[in-house]
């Protein structure tokens, strides 16, 4: 029978300590990834009152400043746009829309959105504005 010395050295190294670090890295990056708000950044417009929208699977329509527009963050033409709008409103009928439009962006566009809402027969819509600054 052989006793190892104390003073001996190991044959393999313990990675537990690594995989640990590795978890935890995974899981925040996990965290932060879908943490984040998907669309298009716009500079929104201020509102001296501001509602709030019940959490649920909220749809935005975004009218960039130079006129483009995206449905969460994918860009789509106003022809897509409507098709796609048709068949949300098939999947859920009450599906909620957010339309985000750039405080610079043309009325027109904004108003062909709503437009386009209104074909598609989506009733529970909000328009996203900042906060105002005091």
């Amino acid at each position: 029978m052989q006793i190892q010395a104390d003073n001996a050295p190991y044959d393999d190294i313990n990675v537990t300590p690594m995989l640990d670090l590795a978890y935890v890295l995974l899981v925040i990056f996990i965290i932060m990834t879908t943490a984040s708000v998907q669309g298009v950044r716009v500079d929104v417009p201020k509102a001296k009152t501001t509602g709030q929208l019940a959490v649920k699977k909220v749809k935005a329509v975004t009218v960039t400043q130079a006129g483009d527009l995206f449905i969460d963050a994918y860009p789509v033409t106003p022809e897509q746009l409507e098709e796609r709008l048709k068949q949300l409103k098939a999947l859920n009928p009450a599906q909620p829309i957010v339309v985000k439009g750039d405080a610079h962006a043309q009325y027109a566009k904004v108003m062909l959105v709503l437009e386009l809402l209104k074909r598609a027969d989506i009733t529970d819509i909000g328009l996203v504005t900042g906060r105002p600054r005091i």
